[in-house]
């Protein structure tokens, strides 16, 4: 009897150390996107930015081909222009900053729920062999 007694700890022991990894593994796995996200906003960032000084440059060469002056109302236009997008940027940043957290904070989350899990796996363990255990 003691060898059914064994049996369920070892398999309520391997079960529970399963379960660990698996929530480790899904930590790591949302990490990794967290990283990926990461650098896809940078390389996003980057061509906005691009995009926005070929839009700066093209309007100054066309206001100085048309004759008029960088000073003044126009001056003004595009400073609004440029901190409209610069609060743009921003809100993009912030928004992906926090998309990026909560991926992390979801890895944290699944590797402590994997760690609970395997508690609660070699409590049940324990309570089925100390069922099977033979009284005497």
């Amino acid at each position: 009897m003691w060898v059914i007694t064994a049996i369920a700890v070892a398999g309520a022991g391997v079960s529970a150390y399963g379960q660990v990894q698996a929530g480790k593994a899904q930590e790591q796995q949302l990490k990794e996107q967290a990283k990926q996200e990461e650098f896809a906003a940078q390389s996003q960032e980057l061509q906005r930015r691009q995009e926005l000084n070929r839009a700066l440059a093209a309007n100054a060469a066309a206001l100085s081909t048309a004759g008029i002056s960088g000073e003044g109302t126009p001056a003004s236009l595009a400073l609004a222009s440029a901190e409209q997008v610069g609060l743009s940027e921003a809100t993009i940043d912030l928004s992906e900053r926090l998309r990026r957290s909560a991926l992390i904070r979801q890895g944290k989350q699944a590797a402590q729920l994997g760690k609970i899990q395997a508690a609660s796996t070699l409590l049940k363990g324990g309570v089925q062999a100390s069922q099977l255990a033979p009284t005497e």
